[in-house]
């Protein structure tokens, strides 16, 4: 987790609210963190807000810093007086405790309260464990006590989930322990943001949309090889009844008091990669520009969002960020990770072409696309400006960003 400077929250998350003119009652959770109404994201204003996509180059170790770009892009553009919403998706536990870490920025560009939104937040996660888990006990459950859908315990796809890397669980065996604890068969864990219901929930617009896509999930197949779904277990409503509330989005805000939604996270390999669609929206009908983040690079979370989330939300980027750093360009170009603080211009010649290949590509979907250059504090300036020259001579429009240091 990164150091936060000022831990603590500047205002009460009730006055986040008023300044967005949002009207509707909302649930608060203590005096920091709130959930709004996910039919807020139903309305059609006359006049909505602009939608900025934030993507990156191919992920490196060295990491690339796209939240830290979106929440310090949205404090820049709230400090001229733009009325910007920064929307995220919310950390897993599993990666929070393992390398990766925090997912709520950095330096003077962070989410808060960070500890609150890293571990727990507001169930959202858990809530879809539990809805994961259920249609898991379901199923087995169906097959124990009458199997009228003649499921086939060998040719099972639905596995369960914890928000937790636990490698001694990824192969196992239920059903042991004699014929009263079920028909023993091989399972998996996954971790719960890598869950179909996860990323059914983020693309869901309404309760009644979220019920009919969580009935159309594939359990398995039957003797006869036909494909069965959940909703023929009759556990579509329960389901529902367990993410009613996961529906609504989170509101916080940064260091410096600007709003945040976030809601939602599914990852990027597996799924969309995108906070919730009704999270989106949120932030497009209350403010004049909605800052979104897609997961890993432009080729992954990027496309996905630009291929299908788009049309399933009924928007489009107006333009996108491509967040790139010196460091990750080096190490695409062969350099190390334990000389990344050493001056390497051959290396970061090498890596530009990782930078332009996502340039191109996004180019493609004829969308504005603004390169934001992530500066690390041991940089050197002879790198960052070799990179911006280079840009500038493929008529590509980039700023240099220190938001982690400079909020």
């Amino acid at each position: 987790m990164a150091e936060n400077p000022n831990p603590k929250p500047r205002y009460p998350i009730q006055t986040i609210i008023d300044k967005l003119g949002i009207k509707a009652p909302c649930y608060h959770y203590g005096d920091t963190i709130a959930k709004i109404p996910y039919t807020l994201s139903e309305q059609r204003p006359a006049k909505r807000g602009k939608l900025v996509l934030v993507t990156a180059i191919t992920p490196t170790a060295a990491g690339e810093g796209k939240t830290t770009t979106v929440i310090g892009l949205g404090q820049a553009m709230n400090r001229l007086n733009k009325k910007a919403i920064v929307t995220l998706r919310e950390p897993s536990l599993g990666p929070v405790f393992g390398l990766k870490g925090g997912a709520t920025g950095g330096g003077l560009s962070q989410v808060l309260p960070m500890e609150e939104i890293n571990l727990h937040f507001t169930g959202d996660i858990h809530a879809v464990t539990t809805a994961h888990n259920l249609l898991s006990a379901m199923i087995d459950a169906h097959i124990h006590f009458n199997n009228e859908t003649e499921l086939l315990p060998g040719s099972i796809y639905w596995p369960r989930v914890m928000d937790m890397n636990d490698r001694s669980l990824r192969q196992i065996i239920v059903g042991l322990g004699g014929s009263g604890n079920g028909i023993p068969r091989e399972d998996t864990f996954r971790i719960t943001v890598a869950s179909e219901v996860m990323a059914i929930l983020c693309l869901s617009k309404s309760i009644q949309d979220l019920k009919e896509r969580l009935g159309n999930i594939t359990i398995g197949r039957n003797k006869d090889k036909r494909f069965v779904k959940a909703k023929e277990l009759a556990a579509e409503g329960a389901m529902a009844a367990l993410l009613k509330h996961a529906l609504n989005p989170n509101i916080v805000q940064t260091t410096d008091g600007s709003p945040a939604i976030i809601h939602g996270g599914p990852f990027a390999n597996i799924a969309h990669g995108t906070n919730s669609i009704v999270a989106t929206n949120t932030s497009l009908n209350f403010g004049e520009y909605a800052l979104v983040e897609s997961g890993f690079a432009a080729d992954l979370g990027g496309e996905k969002f630009l291929d299908f989330v788009t049309k399933v939300g009924d928007f489009w980027p107006d333009t996108v960020v491509l967040v790139a750093s010196v460091r990750a360009l080096k190490l695409h170009g062969g350099a190390s990770k334990k000389d990344l603080d050493q001056e390497d211009l051959p290396a970061v010649k090498k890596g530009i072409e990782n930078l332009k290949v996502h340039l191109s590509n996004l180019q493609k979907f004829r969308v504005p696309v603004v390169i934001a250059l992530n500066r690390f504090h041991k940089d050197h300036l002879s790198e960052i400006d070799w990179v911006l020259e280079e840009c500038a001579k493929m008529g590509a429009e980039i700023a240099l960003s220190d938001v982690y240091g400079k909020g």
